[in-house]
């Protein structure tokens, strides 16, 4: 009874976020329409790099949305741990969709330094101060939720970084409407800039290191082997390998040596259990004795 009351809620918990990502894509969306043409229109490089980002938000949270719902599909013959990788791929992408747009933030910003150009400041302020609301009011949707899916906290920290960018922008057109200072719009636009690389670069880090199955952030490979090493009747460990199912999962393969092979399925319950408690809930264990001659010893 239990598992099944588990069960309806992890459907409801799906379904929600289904809602949540499809309200944030609209939502989003319609603003991103509505913020170009503003800037076109008043012709404030503040207002189109926002938009850029925001648009690239509006990407990053269908892949995001994408990548949830694949990761709950089954395993097949042919892809054997199911879609799970997409979501380390999808962080990648997101990661590099937001340096693209920084290069178009920042080659913008620059040719408005060279050539300023009068902007109208209360479209500004207007338009950015609508993105305050719209951004601030998706973050708030994936509160609940954010910590449990990487990706939907990344979604969350996306539409608050987003809030808090528009900000600047609002300050830059209250600037420009009290003192007719055209040129803090490019450079609230570097400085737009500056904080999107700064809050992508863990992002692209990580998503690069778990898309070649580098040791997953906050799993340290000497912890581990330590763990394992403290298992009285395990000898020896060697063929251990630490890499990322997902986001949100953590697989690990390892042979190890005992002392005694009447007792490996007692070690074997005690490990996994330590492993599942440091973070590894995905864990293949071969176990040999101590005059196996693995050919494995030194990978």
């Amino acid at each position: 009874m239990h598992n099944h009351n588990h069960s309806n809620h992890n459907q409801r918990s799906a379904i929600s976020l289904n809602k949540i990502f499809m309200f944030g894509i609209i939502f989003n969306l319609t603003y991103v329409v509505v913020e170009f043409i503003m800037g076109f229109l008043y012709d404030s490089v503040g207002l189109l790099s926002d938009a850029g980002h925001n648009l690239s938000d509006v990407v990053s949270l269908v892949l995001a949305m994408l990548a949830f719902r694949l990761a709950k599909t089954h395993a097949s013959k042919k892809y054997t741990y199911g879609y799970k990788k997409v979501t380390v791929l999808v962080s990648l992408v997101n990661a590099i969709i937001l340096i693209i747009a920084v290069i178009f933030i920042v080659v913008e910003s620059i040719e408005k330094i060279i050539t300023p150009q009068s902007i109208n400041g209360v479209a500004v302020v207007w338009t950015a101060a609508v993105g305050v609301i719209i951004n601030a009011i998706t973050a708030w949707f994936f509160v609940r939720e954010k910590n449990k899916d990487l990706n939907v906290k990344g979604a969350y920290l996306h539409m608050v970084a987003d809030a808090l960018v528009s900000v600047g922008v609002v300050v830059s057109g209250i600037i420009i409407m009290m003192t007719g200072w055209y040129m803090i719009d490019p450079i609230i636009g570097l400085i737009i800039a500056a904080v999107i690389v700064f809050s992508t670069w863990s992002l692209l880090r990580e998503s690069l290191n778990l898309s070649i199955d580098g040791v997953p952030s906050g799993i340290n490979y000497e912890n581990i082997k330590q763990i394992i090493m403290s298992n009285a009747d395990v000898k020896d460990i060697h063929h251990l390998h630490i890499w990322a199912l997902s986001t949100t999962q953590n697989a690990l393969t390892a042979h190890i040596v005992l002392s005694d092979m009447d007792r490996m399925e007692t070690v074997k319950a005690n490990i996994r259990q330590l492993l599942c408690d440091a973070g590894i809930d995905h864990a293949t264990l071969e176990f040999e004795s101590e005059n196996t001659k693995c050919e494995y010893e030194h990978d």
